[in-house]
């Protein structure tokens, strides 16, 4: 029987050989942990990390309210850094609560995925 984190590995590992990202379209993943939500802008290509936003400096609202205000954070971010389209990653998570609502505050932001 597989646990719950070993199952999102196996889920992880079949995305990761789908997707990758490049400096014109990088690759947007999402780490969620059980208090916080951490999101990059991933080049595969040069191994480098060209944006990155965090609920760490949030405290206001709950997990789901920070969750979209990251989104939001890494849109503008992206949109500074010349990046208008991005290949999203969900690390293996379910797209749901959390992911659903970075990744829907990022789309509001102007990323297109």
């Amino acid at each position: 029987m597989t646990t719950k984190i070993e199952r999102r590995l196996k889920i992880k590992t079949r995305i990761r050989g789908r997707i990758s990202g490049t400096a014109q379209r990088p690759r947007m993943t999402v780490f969620r942990s059980n208090k916080q939500i951490y999101v990059q802008l991933i080049d595969d290509v040069a191994g480098k990390t060209l944006v990155a936003a965090s609920s760490r400096a949030i405290e206001a609202g709950n997990k789901k309210e920070q969750a979209a205000q990251v989104g939001a954070e890494i849109a503008k971010k992206a949109q500074e850094a010349g990046i208008t389209t991005v290949v999203f990653d969900r690390n293996g998570y379910l797209y749901h609560g959390r992911i659903k609502e970075l990744a829907d505050a990022a789309r509001n932001g102007g990323l297109k995925f």
